[in-house]
């Protein structure tokens, strides 16, 4: 069965209707099977002190700098509406093509589990969330879910939540961008133990290494790959050098299409000492600097309730 392609707006469409509509028709018109935005509320995002000054101790960085007024002002030009999801969604079924978004909150949850997402994505630094998942479950018959930053006995423990309901775990690596000999690509083989259905979030540079790291996961039998997706120059947006172009989203699903043989036929020729670079470790330890990620993507947002702040994983 064919991989289908989700390609992730994220926060390339700078809060600008317009451009998310072009990037929706681009999309579509080259070979997206799922369109994502991110359902991100920049009210949603939680001050912890630690990260406006980060620390460094002996020249390591020990934790991530990231002021909270800095990240707030970037993220509230972003903010999407509740309508502009609606909207988004109308025309994602307009071009045919399946409306999707990430959500970071239980409040952000039940803002939009009604709106007619056909399916939900849950991001690798709540994967361990188990009580958004649980509330998740509840809502969307179908969920991707990314374990980047995830500590093997916690994707055990989400698999077991989720039984009963359409779910594919992603496999990626929480650098960004990640370079190809970190992609540890034969940890989808090992994912496949807790999931039937196992894709791939490819966060690689593309304009160093094209889309081969996508090529390789669709020619080992991924269920998804997962491409972070733009129409604007890399300068135009954060996102930019892990994010494909509509000429290499196209290429993408014309790979897609060939026998398992063809593409990996294709892949000898380009990168004949692939396996050497890619595969790695199924069951490697974090990188440092996975796990700095981790300490500020996991709690980055939650949900405000009563004036108390609501985590995740509460």
């Amino acid at each position: 069965m064919r991989a289908k392609i989700i390609t992730e707006l994220c926060q390339n469409h700078n809060g600008d209707r317009s451009i998310l509509q072009d990037m929706i028709h681009a999309a579509a018109e080259n070979g997206a099977d799922i369109v994502k935005i991110q359902s991100i509320r920049s009210s949603e995002l939680t001050h912890r002190p630690k990260f406006d000054n980060g620390l460094i101790v002996d020249g390591k960085v020990k934790v991530i700098k990231r002021p909270f007024k800095n990240e707030y002002d970037r993220l509230k030009k972003l903010d999407l509406t509740i309508e502009d999801e609606s909207w988004f969604i109308n025309e994602c079924l307009k071009f045919g093509v399946s409306p999707m978004t990430t959500v970071f909150t239980k409040s952000g949850l039940n803002e939009i589990k009604d709106l007619g997402y056909e399916a939900i994505k849950i991001a690798s630094y709540d994967c361990a969330s188990f009580s958004l998942l649980k509330e998740v479950k509840k809502s969307f018959k179908k969920i991707f879910i990314s374990t980047g930053a995830t500590y093997d006995h916690e994707i055990e423990t989400a698999s077991e939540i989720l039984n009963g309901t359409d779910f594919e775990f992603l496999h990626c690596v929480t650098i960004y961008p990640t370079p190809l000999n970190e992609l540890n690509l034969s940890r989808i083989n090992f994912l496949r133990k807790y999931s039937s259905k196992v894709g791939y979030s490819d966060h690689s540079h593309v304009k160093e290494t094209g889309i081969i790291a996508s090529k390789i996961a669709l020619a080992l039998g991924v269920s998804c790959i997962e491409r972070h997706f733009t129409i604007l120059n890399d300068d135009q947006t954060k996102d930019g050098p892990v994010s494909i172009s509509p000429v290499e989203l196209k290429k993408l699903s014309e790979f897609n299409i060939l026998s398992r043989y063809e593409q990996m036929k294709e892949i000898n020729l380009e990168m004949s000492d692939w396996q050497d670079i890619v595969l790695g470790n199924p069951k490697r330890k974090l990188t440092e600097e996975e796990l700095l990620n981790r300490d500020y993507y996991r709690g980055r947002f939650a949900s405000f309730i009563d004036g108390k702040v609501i985590y995740n994983w509460e």
